[in-house]
């Protein structure tokens, strides 16, 4: 009975045995093919455990990052990308693990009225990547990418202005806007946080200062088709402030 039992048991472990680490490697990557993202993170898991320092170590852990990515566990991809760029900085996969960060966070972003942890981590590793691979071919999309992360921020604090002009809360909100001015001026809101900021002093009986910036930004409020309008409510914030005094 034990020559048996030695026999069944030796059988059943010798595939296990058997299997080379190439062999888990193209099982992990057929289970990727087919979209078996679990199996596929078990089969390169593997690779990554007993693979260390072989040709295929580096290979499995991208691939271990990307079965994560493509089954939208984003936050889990990240960790293992970045494994990947620490202990492996000349692999052939850097750029695009690095790349798959910044995406990664991107995708992980919310929308401008929510935290913005995820965005400001996306655009500083956008930025990062642009400055360490400016020659790459995903650098069109980094561009891009910045650009809308950019847009996203400066609505965040451009918003926070609004919402301290319905609470009369004029100062913090004059802050807001020139925050928005200050380290948004490439975004779409820019024209808007000036107006916003003239409102604000106008508001808060800053009368001559409102004007002052109302005429130095005339051409960028028409162009945004703002100056109109913002000129009659800074007049219709004088009237009623005179009215007051009266």
């Amino acid at each position: 009975m034990f020559v048996v039992m030695f026999f069944f048991s030796c059988a059943g472990s010798k595939p296990d045995k058997e299997i080379t680490l190439q062999d888990k490697f193209n099982s992990g990557m057929s289970h990727l093919d087919n979209e078996k993202y679990l199996n596929a993170q078990i089969d390169f898991k593997s690779i990554v455990i007993r693979g260390t320092g072989t040709d295929l170590g580096d290979d499995a852990q991208y691939y271990l990052a990307e079965s994560y990515y493509l089954n939208e566990e984003y936050l889990l991809a990240i960790s293992e990308y970045e494994k990947l760029t620490r202990r492996m900085g000349f692999s052939p996969y850097v750029e695009d693990a690095r790349f798959k960060i910044c995406e990664a966070y991107k995708i992980e972003s919310p929308k401008y009225y929510h935290d913005q942890e995820y965005s400001e981590k996306s655009l500083q590793r956008y930025q990062e990547f642009l400055d360490d691979f400016p020659n790459s071919k995903y650098i069109n999309d980094v561009l891009f990418s910045i650009e809308s992360l950019r847009e996203k921020l400066g609505k965040k604090v451009y918003e926070s202005g609004i919402l301290y002009m319905k609470m009369d809360e004029y100062e913090s909100a004059e802050m807001s806007f020139q925050r928005t001015i200050d380290f948004y001026y490439d975004t779409k809101i820019y024209n808007k946080a000036i107006q916003g900021k003239i409102l604000a002093l106008a508001k808060n009986g800053k009368l001559d200062n409102a004007k002052s910036i109302l005429f130095e930004n005339i051409k960028g409020l028409e162009k945004e088709g703002l100056y109109i309008k913002t000129k009659a409510d800074v007049e219709k914030i004088q009237r009623k402030l005179t009215k007051s005094v009266e």
